[in-house]
């Protein structure tokens, strides 16, 4: 067995992360009330799904046994934040990437100046260190390839459970990182300290997630730059802008001849907004996919808007491109509307909504869950979930590339459309900006 067999599996991550240690909380001793509580949430959390979850059968999820199970569980917790861990574990049974359990929100936030990514395959690097943090103090680079984040291999399955866990379930004061260098390929294990901020008057439902989310895709506007008549490059963070936003981006874009979208990193957003940028692309009517609920399958889709770019597409995605991002990529390479490049996507594509609960009296605890309330299924007759967009063009960044702070797909793309752009150049037009803390 390979020492990557035997590392944790994806699966087995949030499954046991109340076992996780350097949990930044201590870890008081739970009362019977407290376990009463946790079980209360739990129910409701497992009726909300049952009731609302668009596949009735779970997926063949026995999901009565589950809670079953859970209850138990929460029964021998020795914390409060071990039964929400299992009440996570439950919900994460279905294995949806858009249904989520939200615990009741904290008042301190743990940030730990850096950023990582899955590229390409199964390789994970830092992409990103915060000027004046712990971790760049300590030594990390980008282009530092991350073996491990607390003994757990990061993979393209369980990435996202690892920002999930760390941040928001069970926020931890340190992560033990170990990092292979690209100089000469040897390991070292970096102890990276949180920077704790806290934050007074906590009351949002999903408020700890949210500003996990907001940290990494921060800056909701939309960015752009142009290259004479030849070309304009958008870089879209968020499908969250009105049909007027949307207008003024396609307008100015109709300007030239080609249009490079960069949905890299972008997280998805509003299903209106996709709605209306599909449309901002296609003289025609165009389905984006069928929505498969509990009750009917029903075609969505788009209309042309009264502004359409009619000129060459490039559509350029990464590992942390999706949902939103993922289904306008498939429906250009579908509709071959355009070319899409750079890595395979996240593979998160479904349609959810947040359910909003709260409990108590004097003192409300506010928690809730996203749901899946429907399938998508794209005009192939597949869908994206667990399996994503893979590029026409495969073309991502290398560890010195990173290291260097080159972007080589911006520089293809806008070499496909004519314009010399080195991919120093390309990585300076977007500079990352950090959050404020």
């Amino acid at each position: 067995m390979t020492t990557r067999e035997k590392l944790l599996s994806a699966g087995q991550v949030l499954i046991c992360v109340a076992m996780l240690s350097g949990n930044m909380w201590a870890q008081q001793a739970i009362s019977s009330l407290d376990r009463g509580t946790a079980n209360d949430m739990m129910e409701v959390v497992a009726n909300d799904i049952r009731k609302n979850y668009y596949d009735p059968k779970f997926h063949g999820v026995d999901w009565d046994t589950r809670v079953a199970a859970t209850k138990l569980q929460i029964n021998k917790s020795t914390s409060m934040d071990m039964a929400f861990s299992y009440i996570a574990a439950l919900v994460d049974t279905l294995n949806d990437s858009h249904t989520m359990f939200y615990p009741p929100a904290r008042n301190l936030e743990s940030n730990f100046g850096f950023d990582y990514q899955m590229i390409g395959a199964d390789r994970c690097y830092v992409t990103r260190v915060r000027p004046g943090s712990d971790a760049e103090a300590k030594g990390m680079k980008p282009g530092n390839e991350i073996i491990t984040i607390n003994g757990y291999l990061p993979d393209r399955e369980n990435v996202w459970k690892m920002g999930y866990i760390f941040n928001v379930l069970r926020p931890q004061d340190f992560l033990r990182v170990r990092v292979q260098l690209p100089s000469d390929g040897s390991s070292r294990e970096i102890q990276v300290k949180a920077k704790v901020v806290p934050h007074k008057n906590t009351i949002s439902l999903s408020w700890s997630w949210g500003r996990y989310i907001d940290a990494q895709n921060h800056s909701m506007r939309a960015r752009s730059t142009e290259f004479g008549d030849e070309l304009m490059i958008l870089k879209l963070p968020y499908f969250e802008f009105t049909n007027s936003e949307i207008g003024n981006m396609i307008g100015r874009a109709r300007k030239h001849q080609t249009l490079i979208l960069d949905l890299r990193g972008n997280p998805g957003g509003a299903t209106e907004t996709l709605t209306n940028f599909v449309g901002a692309l296609f003289e025609k009517q165009v389905k984006i996919a069928d929505r498969v609920t509990r009750k009917e399958t029903k075609p969505w889709v788009a209309k042309p808007q009264h502004i359409v770019f009619t000129g060459k597409l490039i559509v350029l995605v990464d590992s942390d491109s999706a949902s939103a991002s993922e289904l306008l990529a498939r429906v250009v390479q579908l509709e071959k509307r355009g070319t899409v490049i750079g890595d395979r996507t996240s593979g998160s594509v479904m349609e959810a909504k947040y359910h909003r609960n709260q409990m108590g009296g004097d003192f409300i605890m506010f928690y809730g869950e996203s749901i899946t309330d429907a399938n998508l299924i794209m005009t192939d007759g597949k869908s994206l979930e667990h399996v994503g967009v893979t590029p026409d063009e495969s073309i991502v960044p290398t560890a010195q590339d990173l290291a260097n702070n080159q972007d080589p797909v911006l520089s293809h793309a806008a070499e496909m459309a004519g314009v010399k752009l080195t991919p120093e150049a390309a990585a300076k037009i977007f500079p990352y900006e950090w959050p404020s803390e």
